[in-house]
């Protein structure tokens, strides 16, 4: 048992009391998909007034930590959709649709409000604005080469910088930049990101080359 499959069943554990409190309630999972998607875009204005406040004030740094500590809290709705349409017996194609792709518009939104804490923030931060745009393109590749790979039947799930992975790392570099009011926690969590999620996607798409060629 990997370490991600080891921590899932940790989180199944505490909020599987939650998921049965869910099915009898009759809440669908297409509805907590939904929910997360909005807790994301909640995160995204935070950031957007995060940039909008003038730079280096306490208040800037409280939007901040507040976006990333939505994220964590809208992460949870991610984990317990699919949860829900698996002890619910509520799967559907439509539902794996509907979640994947609110799954990419939560990440794009929510970096975009990140980049543009960084273009607002002057010269300086410039440079780190173009890396959080390069985050934004792995994490979308990341999961555009594993989507291609299902198609053509090939399991593609290797790689350092998943989706739970990037959500962590956006979420806690957002957090310590509050606690710390010092962006480059926030930029050191892009760089990494953008780093590893792009390393990802080459490794996924090397991975595929192999299977492909072993057919």
């Amino acid at each position: 048992m990997n370490y991600r499959d080891f921590l899932q069943k940790i989180i199944y554990n505490v909020i599987d009391p939650f998921i049965d409190l869910m099915i009898k309630l009759g809440l669908t999972p297409n509805a907590i998909t939904a929910t997360g998607f909005i807790g994301n875009l909640f995160a995204m204005f935070l950031f957007i007034e995060a940039a909008q406040t003038t730079g280096g004030s306490d208040l800037a740094f409280q939007y901040i930590g507040w976006g990333g500590t939505v994220i964590l809290f809208a992460g949870l709705f991610d984990m317990m959709d699919g949860r829900l349409a698996r002890r619910g017996n509520m799967s559907s194609t439509f539902g794996a649709l509907w979640d994947s792709t609110l799954d990419r518009y939560s990440e794009l939104v929510t970096l975009f409000g990140i980049c543009l804490i960084f273009l607002k923030g002057g010269d300086e931060w410039f440079t780190m604005g173009v890396i959080t745009f390069a985050a934004m393109v792995g994490s979308i590749m990341v999961s555009y080469v594993r989507a291609r790979a299902e198609g053509l039947q090939i399991e593609c799930k290797v790689g350092l910088m998943q989706r739970p992975e990037r959500v962590v790392v956006t979420a806690v570099a957002a957090i310590v930049t509050a606690f710390t009011a010092n962006l480059w926690w926030l930029a050191g969590g892009m760089i990494l990101i953008a780093v590893l999620a792009n390393i990802t996607a080459f490794w996924r798409i090397a991975h595929c080359y192999k299977e492909l060629r072993g057919k």
